[in-house]
């Protein structure tokens, strides 16, 4: 290993010994005083960031080529460690309240944003896969974390049997762009593309259907249409605290993965794989918007709210060929403005709910903006936020998503995303006429950690809304390179 392998790696180094010493010291921590072990992870998760942020734009490469670390990958990094922080300070009271607190938890949390921050800095197609499965697996066993409850182990099974399933699709798609241009290094699958490589012509139809099938496994990862059908089933059963980690770093980490795999190594594909690019990214949004106005139970219509905007960061996808810059920038800005919102919509939800399950019905919302004020006040934001209306960052989000499908000539695509934005106010502002005009008494838990993060998210979403330039020009800045 190199002094630069090393620079390059160094946060997920860091973080995997972390997470491994987190392990044995928490054999330490007596029961019900896990928040030492939970500090501990978030000390972690500070300590990789700042490291994240100290080698930002070095553009350095690792092992060969099949690791780089761009500001790609260090945009990500900060987004999957903010994400990673968050998901502590929610967890932190409601593992104790639901009776479900235990110390590895924390570290669990610490290898699944490892998983992420790889899949951030991979360059090669294996790679990509190690990363799938190190962010993948923890999940499985977090989202079946509140044993013996029975819901929340069928989600971890459902999710493990068919997120196995799926990233057979990964292997055989990654086997077929392997067969059609001798590599899976993504710089050199892009020479070969271009007929610079050394080796023998590439097959085209081998190449784009290895393609599509490695679409088809991250497709899942992101919950969109047609391979969505785990997503509410799994926000429902698992605990609310991983499906809140989930909800943002899961979905993060597979568009990482498909703006590094598409964007950079398979441009050449770009007329073949629009059509249905755009097919998923129109079906994703009607399909998730559709079927969210039916639901009842809040986990369950935040799913299907996932699964639409999903859609919505598809439609930058589906224009990378013509405004590759503007896409990779609209989808980085648009992760960033779900995962503030999400998070603090999740802690509202998390507030209300109750140890033995009970008070996640949209029902049970009524009342709570005569109890609660600023906590009814927040989750408006938040709604009004994932619908997109002003003066909220998820209006700016919605705008550079759009404008660059336009941009990219997908103006039937935008005009489709304007319309399903109409369609999710129906259901979004449902939760808003339910605290303000019924009767209700809700039952809400106050704790200090949770009432930061949706405090946090709250002031983030509107106060970020008023200066979106200088986000944009971070996520512009974030360029993908392949060395």
């Amino acid at each position: 290993m190199t002094y630069s392998d090393l620079i390059t790696l160094l946060p997920l180094i860091f973080l995997v010994v972390w997470a491994c010493a987190l392990l044995l010291v928490d054999l330490f921590i007596p029961r019900g005083r896990k928040g030492w072990t939970a500090l501990l992870a978030a000390l972690g998760l500070a300590a990789a960031m700042g490291m994240v942020i100290l080698y930002a734009g070095q553009g350095q490469v690792a092992f060969g080529g099949m690791v780089v670390l761009d500001g790609f990958a260090s945009f990500l990094e900060v987004l999957f460690l903010a994400t990673g922080l968050l998901g502590i300070a929610l967890a932190y009271g409601y593992l104790k309240r639901m009776g479900i607190e235990r110390g590895e938890y924390y570290s669990l949390l610490l290898f699944s944003i490892v998983g992420m921050m790889l899949m951030a800095q991979a360059a090669n197609l294996i790679v990509i896969f190690l990363a799938l499965e190190l962010l993948s697996i923890p999940l499985y066993v977090l989202a079946a974390f509140a044993r013996p409850r029975l819901d929340s182990e069928e989600a971890g099974l459902k999710y493990f049997l068919l997120g196995a399933f799926a990233t057979g699709f990964v292997v055989y798609g990654t086997a077929l762009v392997f067969g059609a241009t001798g590599s899976t290094q993504l710089s050199e699958i892009v020479a070969a593309v271009a007929g610079k490589g050394s080796g023998p012509a590439v097959s085209l139809p081998l190449l784009a259907i290895g393609a599509a099938l490695i679409l088809v496994g991250f497709g899942f990862k992101v919950a969109a249409v047609p391979f969505h059908m785990w997503t509410p089933d799994v926000y429902q059963g698992a605990p609310t605290s991983v499906t809140a980690f989930m909800a943002v770093g899961a979905k993060a980490a597979g568009f990482a993965a498909l703006l590094r795999i598409f964007v950079t190594a398979l441009p050449s594909l770009n007329a073949s794989l629009v059509p249905v690019l755009w097919g998923l990214a129109a079906l994703t949004m009607l399909v998730g918007n559709l079927l969210a106005i039916s639901q009842t139970n809040i986990k369950r219509m935040l799913a299907y709210s996932s699964i639409a905007h999903a859609g919505y960061i598809l439609m930058a996808l589906a224009a990378y060929g013509k405004v590759a810059g503007d896409a990779v920038a609209s989808a980085l800005f648009y992760l960033v403005t779900y995962a503030v919102t999400s998070f603090g919509t999740w802690a509202v939800v998390i507030a209300l709910e109750k140890a033995d399950g009970k008070g996640l019905e949209i029902a049970d919302f009524a009342g709570l903006g005569r109890k609660r004020p600023l906590l009814a006040a927040a989750m408006t934001v938040f709604m009004l936020s994932l619908t997109g209306m002003p003066p909220t960052l998820g209006l700016d989000g919605k705008f550079y998503l759009f404008r660059t499908a336009i941009s990219g000539g997908l103006i039937g695509l935008a005009v489709i995303g304007v319309l399903t934005s109409l369609i999710s106010a129906y259901y979004y502002l449902r939760v808003v006429v339910m605290m303000y005009m019924r009767e209700g008494d809700p039952e809400t838990t106050r704790e200090p950690w949770l009432d930061f993060t949706w405090g946090l998210s709250a002031l983030a979403t509107v106060l970020l809304s008023f200066l979106p330039m200088a986000l944009f020009a971070w996520a512009s800045g974030a360029v993908l390179r392949l060395f």
